[in-house]
């Protein structure tokens, strides 16, 4: 058996074992070892669950309402010691900004670069996606709404 081939099924593995051996109960040991084989089960996955209905996306109405905002950190760093890059996707026409940022930046600096590669060019979004990056904290949205005079 190659690694993590499994195994074909318990037929062929039972006539596979019928040529060389035999004993009582053969074909229930046969097709409880292959229901428990670790490789079998690694490899070969049942769903039992359905998934369920599909959650449609809301899409967004207006360009550059709905972003993700994402972080690539641990670069190496460049003439002006930008190690990181901030980039900012715009959900409806995948557009992307990539911004140069600095590891050691704190969340009102971010805030401060979002605001001036960003919402000066684009306006007031209406939502921000992220994946909870340390930078994008309560403090970061206090600096942002403080900037923007809200």
């Amino acid at each position: 058996m190659k690694p993590y081939s499994g195994h074909p099924g318990y037929q062929k593995t039972l006539i596979t074992v019928k040529i060389f051996y035999y004993w009582l109960n053969l074909k229930r040991d046969v097709v409880d070892f292959v229901a428990r084989c670790f490789d079998c089960q690694c490899v070969k996955p049942e769903c039992k669950n359905l998934g369920g209905l599909i959650q449609s996306i809301a899409i967004s109405e207006w360009k550059w309402k709905v972003v993700s905002m994402e972080f690539i950190t641990g670069l190496s760093r460049i003439v002006r010691k930008h190690d990181s890059i901030m980039f900012v996707v715009d959900k409806l026409m995948k557009v992307v900004h990539f911004i140069l940022v600095k590891s050691i930046f704190s969340t009102t600096d971010v805030a401060q670069v979002f605001i001036r590669d960003v919402v000066r060019l684009h306006g007031v979004l209406k939502n921000i996606l992220s994946n909870r990056d340390v930078k994008l904290t309560s403090e970061f949205w206090k600096e942002l709404f403080a900037g923007l005079g809200i």
